[in-house]
């Protein structure tokens, strides 16, 4: 990589220069992205999940992201026997944001910077969001290992689209079992519990002030934050 960035390009993943050289809606470039992730895993799509999200949603919830950009959310479990209630498992999330992506175009280097003018991409004075992560580990670990914590789901959001298709296209990658590479550290059930968790507590103003004031709490008054509320 030129820039500074740990995630691969949108590139890498997706031919943009077939996108850009004849015209996709939205709706087809999402019904692409899914259907590349669906056939990963010998088509049956386990290790990694995938969305397409509107531009206004994913500004929101970076411009979140930047003022609190931690959190803990719960994936419910299966209680041992004999136990009364339901039992959880809470996972650390961490944000991290990078520069904006080179606007795309049909011929355009990824690595070059500016994309030609006949693109129809971003203009200098209406850049592309910047390229965020969201990284998810269990807290148990986290407070044992902290940084060096092995991260069970990592999101990646690829804003590449935002400019000329409104669309910030989502992929999540589990974590392979070190003895079993065809197993993961997380299921895709998880994995998917996670990613709405996410949405539910950092995309505000959609009616969750109750989620919105955790988060505020989690952050700004932490000897006031209770659990038992974010279940």
């Amino acid at each position: 990589r030129k820039d500074s960035s740990p995630v691969k390009p949108l590139s890498s993943i997706l031919n943009l220069e077939r996108i850009f050289a004849s015209p996709h809606t939205p709706e087809q470039v999402t019904a692409l992205w899914t259907a590349y992730h669906a056939a990963r895993s010998g088509g049956t799509g386990r290790g990694v999940i995938c969305a397409s999200v509107p531009r206004p949603a994913y500004e929101t919830m970076v411009s979140v992201a930047a003022r609190y950009p931690q959190f803990i959310l719960p994936v419910p479990r299966t209680p041992g026997e004999g136990a009364d209630g339901k039992a959880y498992e809470f996972f650390m999330l961490q944000w991290d944001q990078y520069d904006a992506p080179p606007a795309p175009s049909a011929s355009a280097d990824p690595f070059a910077g500016k994309a030609s003018e006949s693109s129809g991409s971003a203009c200098a004075d209406a850049p592309l969001p910047r390229t965020t992560t969201a990284i998810f580990t269990p807290l148990g670990e986290y407070k044992l290992r902290q940084t060096f914590a092995a991260p069970h789901l990592a999101l990646t959001f690829y804003p590449d689209l935002a400019d000329t298709h409104g669309l910030v296209l989502l992929r999540g990658e589990l974590t392979p079992r070190a003895a079993d590479p065809s197993a993961f550290l997380l299921s895709q059930q998880d994995a998917q519990v996670l990613a709405m968790g996410l949405q539910r507590f950092y995309l505000w103003g959609t009616g969750g002030a109750e989620r919105e004031a955790l988060l505020r709490t989690f952050h700004e008054r932490p000897e006031e934050f209770k659990w038992e509320e974010l279940v």
